[in-house]
């Protein structure tokens, strides 16, 4: 259960690295902690794409991680951030991310915050 809360809290961090770089990604809404709220559940949106969607992508395009030398993994993680904004968006969570190309820009900084974060923070030993 803690190593779930580490992992939402750097996915939550990594979020707001993006939304603050890249004017693509936007997270809306009225006070402080309603934005926080928000951040947190696309978060944990984000974390269950990664464990639910993705290990199913990287198995169907696995010729295609051969062929690329490792950069398809920039396409996927583009796309399920691209999903994780569809989702928001049926869930009515104020997250956005407009377009491919900041979603892969979006997706390389989350991809390094994220475990930058994982490194500082806290593990289950």
């Amino acid at each position: 259960m803690k190593n779930f809360v580490v992992k939402t809290i750097a996915n939550a961090g990594a979020l707001a690295v993006a939304i603050w770089l890249l004017n693509g990604i936007t997270l809306e809404g009225g006070s402080t902690g309603r934005k926080a709220l928000t951040l947190i559940l696309v978060a944990l949106l984000f974390g269950l794409v990664n464990f639910v969607v993705k290990p199913v992508v990287k198995l169907v395009t696995l010729p295609l991680f051969f062929l690329t030398l490792g950069l398809f993994t920039l396409v996927v993680n583009a796309l399920m951030l691209l999903l994780t904004s569809w989702l928001a968006s049926v869930f009515d969570l104020s997250f956005h991310v407009s377009g491919f190309w900041t979603a892969v820009l979006g997706g390389l900084i989350i991809s390094i915050v994220s475990w930058a974060l994982n490194v500082v923070l806290p593990d289950e030993d």
